[in-house]
């Protein structure tokens, strides 16, 4: 195998220790402002490419927003959960390839079938491109297919942002009847596969140390393989905004999931209880409201539809806007691996109001200084804390500036990129 060059169209180089890297990133779901997937793939792959690496992103729907000099390759999936009709049953006549069985065949015994599938597209895609990649770094789909495209000769670094076998345990905790119960067994059995998986994997990096914690407790993954990379923000897009004044009773947060895990049911409830007190108290929800769902219930049967705003498909500039009208940002998750949204509000100065789940005092530092600190699942915490950042504007104002403060001096885009680039390299090595 040779330094540097490559000997041949279909031979693989090994890079020097100062070579550009030519990296297949995958992710197999990119929501571009809503969730952590888009996010991460949006900035990271940017900031790769600003160190002189090349990277591809191949993505399945919904698909991410990428800087123009990240190519981005599509691998459609059968889209089974898009926002307009999800959970549909695919037609035979969309079944075109063995992939598209494969993940029909998955939805169809009541499993999220969507990793698997994808794992399975892009080693059918890679397989044919071994010689023009270095590496592949795995966005947290943890799919069988993976093990097929090291076996193909390109070495993968897996991301897990957090286990899913979190959230499986919290949807059982939270599940409402024995069917429910039952039905969230079935739907998250796709992560005994990402267990199998991640064990496999020579190299894994993840964000926080409580995710590396549970990562390792519940996947079952070997502590000298596994690692830390915080992720980032962009100071210079998330932050105050001169000009822009705060309204006294507007909130915000993000409706990334409707999932027991994310705790918008708590935040919902304890927006009620401060209505009584403040009868034109707003929240305002960045995502799109899903049909049936557990926050669409809650707010029908809480009166609150003249209370909550729910902002989707827009430009992140208007999302650092809405940041700086809103008196507080809410984190109202039993749970985090780190949490993108805490620190995009911190960086802009928001007061930030956030559980204790998982990761997050990691991320949100300590109560009363850069952040409003609150137990988690507990509406009464949760509107204790949102009256204490309303009733008090300048203290506010005062952890606002703290919040940012320990951002920027913390976490950056460049800071996360470099050191991904570290295991870049120490995986190529040990490969």
């Amino acid at each position: 195998m040779q330094t540097g060059t490559d000997a041949g169209p279909n031979s693989r180089r090994r890079p020097g220790p100062d070579d550009p890297l030519r990296i297949a990133y995958l992710t197999y779901r990119g929501k571009p402002h809503v969730g952590g997937q888009g996010v991460y793939t949006r900035h990271l792959s940017k900031a790769l490419v600003d160190l002189g690496h090349h990277v591809e992103v191949l993505s399945g729907q919904p698909y991410p927003i990428v800087d123009e000099r990240v190519p981005l390759i599509e691998l459609p999936s059968l889209d089974i959960y898009n926002d307009h009709f999800p959970m549909r049953m695919p037609g035979l006549w969309e079944l075109k390839t063995w992939m598209d069985f494969a993940e029909v065949t998955a939805f169809s015994t009541g499993t999220f079938p969507e990793p698997l599938a994808f794992s399975l597209r892009a080693w059918d895609h890679l397989k044919r491109r071994t010689h023009e990649f270095d590496l592949v770094q795995d966005n947290q789909c943890l799919g069988y297919g993976l093990l097929a495209i090291e076996k193909s000769g390109l070495p993968v670094l897996g991301t897990i942002h957090h286990p899913i076998t979190v959230d499986r345990r919290i949807e059982m905790e939270h599940a409402e009847t024995t069917y429910q119960k039952y039905a969230k067994a079935r739907w998250y059995a796709f992560t005994k596969m990402q267990t199998r998986v991640a064990k496999r994997l020579r190299r894994i990096i993840t964000v926080s140390q409580n995710s590396y914690d549970d990562i390792c407790r519940t996947h079952d993954v070997s502590p000298e393989k596994l690692f830390v990379v915080p992720v980032g923000v962009d100071p210079d897009l998330f932050k105050p905004l001169p000009g822009v004044e705060r309204r006294p009773h507007q909130i915000i947060s993000t409706a990334s999931a409707d999932v027991a895990m994310k705790g918008q049911r708590f935040l919902l409830e304890a927006l009620a209880k401060l209505r009584t007190e403040y009868p034109d108290l707003k929240l305002v929800l960045i995502g799109r409201l899903k049909e049936g769902s557990i926050a669409q219930r809650t707010i029908e049967e809480l009166g609150l539809w003249d209370a909550v705003e729910f902002v989707s498909g827009v430009s992140d500039e208007r999302i650092v806007e809405l940041y700086n009208e809103s008196a507080c940002a809410v984190v109202p998750s039993l749970y985090e691996g780190f949490s993108l949204p805490a620190i995009e509000a911190m960086a802009t100065g928001c007061p930030l109001v956030a559980t204790t789940g998982g990761a997050l005092p990691e991320v949100t530092g300590s109560d009363g200084e850069t952040c409003y600190s609150v137990a988690p699942a507990d509406s009464e915490a949760l509107a204790t804390g949102i009256r204490r950042a309303l009733d008090d504007p300048e203290g506010s104002a005062r952890i606002g500036a703290a919040g940012r403060d320990r951002v920027i001096t913390r976490w950056s885009w460049r800071n996360t990129a470099e050191r991904t680039v570290e295991h870049y390299r120490a995986l190529l090595a040990e490969s």
